[in-house]
């Protein structure tokens, strides 16, 4: 081998050593981007159960609010049903006499 075949095998070997290097440290890269990604998973995963968990309890708390609402509603309905007998009988006596 020449002078010059050792110089470019040299050469090619620390720039092959320079590629492997660049190769472990991308996959290196890789493994810490696929953890990150998998912790941002596992956090989205939560943030949904949550929001979840949150629009069934202000559904439950909107029903609530309605069926009270509805039974308030209600008991001023018997109330002026009530005043409104009250009168009727009033009248039903008025005439009686």
């Amino acid at each position: 081998m020449t002078e010059d075949h050792k110089r470019l095998l040299a050469v090619f070997e620390v720039r092959v050593r320079d590629l492997m290097a660049l190769c472990d440290q991308q996959k290196r890269r890789i493994d810490e981007l696929t953890a990150a990604l998998s912790l941002k998973d596992e956090e989205l995963r939560q943030a949904k159960d949550m929001i979840e968990g949150l629009n069934a309890k202000c559904d439950n708390m909107l029903t609530v609010r309605i069926v009270s609402t509805n039974e308030e509603e209600m008991k001023n309905a018997r109330m002026r049903l009530s005043k409104l007998v009250r009168e009727v009988d009033k009248c039903i006596a008025l005439l009686n006499e």
